[in-house]
């Protein structure tokens, strides 16, 4: 069964109204900006063997290991080898590619990819709600892989009052600069939790007493809905929607209502009326 979703692709980008982004001529494959200069190395990546190194020792997290495609030698396998024990994932590229990841530098085929802030687990987030004394409040991203929707979902949760977002470790936009800026700051203060299977993220939601509400065309209009109580609420990617798979572990279905002519929003922007009819309800408003 296809699941229908309400996002679109067309969106801008933080710009002025209908100015649009090339992605690809702006942002390389992990959503950090490209650097102009050969010398110039894109915030949160680090390039060079000895430097990669020192970031292993550091404890620092570290989203992604890019290397170059064949047979590792020297220190290479030790790096490879010390972030597979740390469940890092570890990329085979070619070596034109970690040149663009790089911004043209030495990078000796191999490149890390540095979180903009330290990941959470889902415990942390339900601390969160249980130290404000409120039900928890939860996002979950399936496939967000636009570093701006993901940042612009940040901010919005930011200010909605949601206590954590959590993203899968892979087919995900990471924690990078970009996602920084486009949260306007929303990212110092919204904990986010990076996990292997948000199934299982969702069954220990459950357990801890959340309503899951999916965010599909298709389902019942969010002004109708009663989301009053701890809730977590997943958006999927604008290309695919939810995964079946998660979807079938939802309990509910919620839906904006569309007067246009255009049947879709972009998932940042669905995510932003979700979110505040929920934060309504849950202060009393609705």
């Amino acid at each position: 069964m296809v699941i229908k979703n309400m996002y679109s692709n067309g969106y801008n980008r933080g710009g002025k109204p209908g100015k649009r982004l090339n992605r690809r001529e702006n942002f390389n494959s992990v959503g950090y900006k490209t650097a102009e200069s050969k010398a110039e190395v894109p915030e949160g990546v680090v390039a060079g063997r000895n430097a990669v190194i020192e970031l292993l020792k550091s404890g620092r997290c570290i989203d992604k290991l890019y290397v170059k495609k064949g047979e590792l030698e020297g220190s290479a396998k030790l790096i490879v080898s010390e972030a597979a024990a740390r469940g890092i994932p570890i990329i085979e590229t070619e070596r034109s590619g970690l040149d663009r990841l790089s911004g043209g530098s030495a990078h000796q085929g191999v490149v890390a990819v540095a979180a903009a802030k330290d990941y959470v687990g889902i415990s942390d987030i339900l601390r969160i709600a249980e130290e404000r004394n409120e039900a928890p409040f939860v996002v979950i991203l399936d496939g967000i892989e636009d570093p701006y929707n993901l940042g612009a979902i940040i901010r919005t949760a930011e200010c909605a009052g949601v206590h954590g977002v959590i993203i899968p470790k892979r087919r995900s936009a990471l924690l990078s600069a970009a996602v920084e800026k486009a949260s306007a700051g929303a990212l110092e203060y919204m904990a986010v939790a990076k996990v292997s299977n948000l199934t299982l993220a969702v069954d220990e939601l459950k357990k801890a007493g959340l309503w899951i509400y999916a965010a599909e065309a298709d389902g019942q209009a969010i002004h109708k809905t009663d989301m009053h109580g701890p809730a977590a609420f997943v958006f999927g990617s604008e290309g695919e929607g939810i995964s079946p798979l998660l979807r079938s572990k939802c309990d509910f279905a919620v839906s904006v209502d569309m007067k246009g002519k255009i049947n879709s929003l972009n998932v940042s922007a669905a995510a932003a009326v979700v979110l505040f009819e929920a934060c309504l309800q849950r202060n009393g408003i609705r």
